[in-house]
């Protein structure tokens, strides 16, 4: 128990040099990035910058954790057979499988606390960077776009105003809108009009509205001015590319609130494919951190006198980021339905995890 919880908390300790020295990293690239990206706004100076670079800190540690896991562990294997520890272990008694049982725990421990505490705070801290970024840009007339239990809701802005569009569904790239209302806005804020209409197909430049009518609410009585026609076209600056990339990203919502913003997608007509991956790789994050620390072991796990601990170590990063880009590989033919969506997601850390075990069982006992 005592050799459990010591090489545990020497584990995560090693973890956490790893980590923290990526986040001294990322945080001075993204600081470069920062202030070149608002390099002509004088209002953005080195503190403003750093705010922003410290908000996108989380996500990206998050981003690439399981390769801060592996070495981490490739770190601590290493340490140990320099010392000796792991000739002590086996000399104990304890075979280095065994050893192997209170990392894997921990990494899976760590990975639950990732997906549970982590995850939230990096959708959090990543949608109050862009919010901040998007504020110093000083951009205007964007397309914004969210779900909720009454449908789609779309915003476009131009000069004249903003123009908020509520939908009842839609197909899968947004073009196509039904039971659609269109509510225009002046630039100080007034409701201009509103618009109702059965259908909204969007074409270049414009939607086209089909049997609608429409209310100029500056009157006194908006009913009584209301016209009815059969089809009429309202400018637009969207396109179907802006509205797909309006769609929250699966890493910016958070995982308890993943599932109710799958059903508002298919509720309003859209796919959720990407997302549900994303929910179901983020539930195989504590078996993908487990991978990464048997991964490491599988090449790290020798004593120091037998050489080649260079390139062991070289072997283990490789493989380490063999598997990093097989997850994400999968991830994509998930999110085009070219695999089923749990095959997306548990098949790389369950094959790291055969491969490293078939590794160990040949090193220790074959």
């Amino acid at each position: 128990m005592k050799l459990g919880l010591y090489l545990a908390r020497r584990f995560l300790l090693s973890v956490a040099i790893v980590a923290g020295v990526f986040a001294g990293i990322l945080l001075l690239i993204d600081m470069v990035e920062q202030i070149r990206r608002f390099s002509g706004n004088p209002d953005v100076g080195l503190g403003l910058a750093l705010q922003i670079s410290a908000l996108n800190l989380p996500a990206g540690l998050y981003r690439i954790l399981p390769l801060v896991v592996m070495l981490g562990a490739v770190a601590m294997f290493l340490a140990l057979a320099r010392s000796s520890e792991l000739v002590v272990i086996r000399a104990a008694g304890r075979s280095a499988i065994r050893a192997l049982v209170a990392p894997a725990v921990a990494a899976i421990v760590l990975g639950v606390a990732a997906v549970g505490l982590l995850n939230p705070m990096v959708a959090a801290t990543a949608r109050v960077a862009d919010d901040l970024a998007a504020s110093l840009a000083r951009t205007g007339g964007q397309s914004v776009l969210s779900l909720s239990q009454e449908g789609l809701w779309l915003r476009q802005g131009s000069a004249e105003g903003q123009t908020v569009i509520r939908a009842a569904r839609a197909n899968l790239d947004g073009t196509h809108l039904f039971g659609v209302t269109f509510l225009t806005f002046a630039p100080d804020g007034q409701p201009v009009s509103r618009i109702e209409a059965d259908e909204a197909v969007l074409t270049p430049g414009a939607w086209t509205l089909n049997r609608i009518k429409e209310w100029p609410l500056a009157t006194a009585n908006p009913e009584t001015s209301a016209t009815r026609t059969d089809s009429r076209s309202l400018p637009t600056d969207l396109t179907a590319d802006r509205i797909r990339e309006s769609f929250s990203a699966p890493d910016a919502v958070a995982i308890w609130d993943l599932p109710a913003f799958i059903a508002g997608l298919e509720r309003a007509g859209f796919s959720a494919q990407k997302h549900r991956v994303w929910l179901q790789r983020e539930l195989a994050l504590p078996l993908t951190l487990a991978a990464m620390v048997l991964l490491a072991a599988g090449f790290t796990m020798r004593h120091v006198r037998f050489g080649r601990s260079g390139t062991m170590v070289l072997m283990a990063v490789l493989a380490g980021f063999a598997m990093f880009f097989l997850r994400n590989f999968a991830q994509v033919l998930g999110e085009n339905g070219q695999i089923p969506v749990a095959l997306a997601a548990w098949a790389p850390p369950a094959v790291a995890l055969m491969a490293s075990l078939g590794l160990l069982l040949h090193l220790e006992d074959g």
